[in-house]
């Protein structure tokens, strides 16, 4: 299975957050599924963290790299693709990182692993 990390999904994985569900747990756990982090996370964790909105135990870029070279992640670009579908969506979520995300999940078929119940209003799987 391939899917595709929300931000805080990527964020609770590796610092181990309770909030995780089971079911996400076991889904990135399992080595045979393939696990994608977005472009529009990393951006969302470099600005939140240049803003001290986040803070990482590393400088963003070494602390991506790493946990994303760790748990065997997929990089997912952003394509202009994904960027200009964003204008099809219905305008239920205002966060552009989230709208970006669905595009992703639409164009690529791949859910996304999510606690954001503002996404299920779009036409995407999610997983919790």
């Amino acid at each position: 299975m391939k899917c595709l990390l929300d931000t805080h999904t990527f964020l609770w994985w590796n610092l181990g957050d309770p909030q995780l569900s089971e079911k996400a747990t076991e889904i990135i756990a399992d080595g045979k599924n393939e696990i994608y982090l977005s472009a529009a996370s990393t951006w969302e964790i470099a600005i939140k963290t240049a803003k001290g909105r986040l803070i990482l135990p590393e400088e963003p870029a070494q602390y991506i790299a790493n946990r994303i070279n760790l748990h065997h992640f997929q990089a997912l670009a952003i394509q202009i693709s994904h960027s200009v579908k964003v204008y099809d969506l219905p305008n239920h979520h205002t966060d552009p990182f989230d709208r970006l995300l669905i595009a992703q999940s639409q164009l690529e078929s791949f859910p996304i692993i999510t606690k954001d119940r503002m996404i299920n209003l779009y036409d995407v799987e999610t997983i919790w």
